[in-house]
């Protein structure tokens, strides 16, 4: 076996985002193990929020925060100046919506994943990286719940401020977007940015879980070392690469199974 063989990996997609009252998350997240719930300020309302809470908790699925900018007209995917104090506040604030959600509903925020622009932002932003993880530990010691999971880009610099701040982080791997030589994402402004060809997307995650690599847009070798995986849930036929994408790991030797 290949040294870099993954015998399980997370798959997580983000929900609560859309506009069609949960249909299109009902069919994902009994196939994921992890969902990532936006908490209302780029897309969500609380009442999204609950019901896809709901659907989580009955699916034996992590739940999630999906904090992202203020940023609703922009599905908060362009880039916010924002200064550190209050990206915290914006992170705290989301966090603990989902936290008390939960507390209601019998669950638990077991992790947080920053959205869109924040997310990348922050993964080259030592300042940034730091507030978001500051705001989670706020939230969770505010309402006195658990310590969340981290998830970030794998190389992210939220890495090593969620060891700073006392949380446990997850390397996050992505099926649908296309990457940087670098390692980041590339641009969604860029053409390519999202990867909707079914059979390239089962290649790329079959081969993230055998070999611990990935090609970039340039068609260059990228090692990746990730504990989860990510499907966008508005990606066109979601539920279906879904499907096609937890049989092609379990058919590649790797299993799926939440973040412990």
């Amino acid at each position: 076996m290949n040294g870099n063989m993954r015998k399980t990996i997370d798959f997580n997609c983000d929900c609560g985002e859309l506009t069609d009252g949960g249909a299109s998350d009902s069919l994902i997240i009994p196939i994921v193990t992890s969902v990532n719930i936006a908490c209302g300020y780029h897309a969500g309302s609380p009442e999204d929020m609950r019901r896809t809470v709901r659907l989580a908790k009955t699916a034996g699925c992590n739940i999630g925060a999906h904090p992202g900018f203020p940023d609703r007209e922009n599905f908060g995917r362009t880039p916010m100046a924002l200064p550190p104090g209050e990206v915290e506040k914006i992170v705290r604030d989301q966090v603990a919506m989902l936290m008390e959600i939960c507390a209601e509903e019998g669950a638990e925020v077991a992790h947080v994943k920053p959205h869109g622009a924040l997310y990348n932002m922050a993964a080259k932003d030592p300042k940034l990286a730091d507030a978001v993880c500051r705001g989670i530990v706020r939230a969770a010691e505010e309402l006195g719940a658990e310590l969340p999971i981290v998830m970030g880009l794998a190389g992210s610099l939220v890495k090593e401020a969620a060891e700073t701040n006392g949380l446990r982080f997850a390397s996050e791997a992505f099926a649908d977007r296309a990457y940087m030589d670098d390692g980041s994402l590339m641009p969604r402004s860029m053409p390519g940015s999202v990867i909707t060809d079914e059979i390239a997307i089962i290649k790329r995650v079959t081969r993230l879980v055998t070999d611990g690599t990935i090609e970039s847009a340039a068609g260059n070798v990228i090692s990746l070392c990730a504990d989860t995986l990510c499907l966008h849930g508005d990606t066109p036929g979601a539920a279906q690469f879904a499907l096609k994408i937890k049989s092609a790991l379990e058919a590649a030797g790797a299993g799926v199974a939440p973040l412990r």
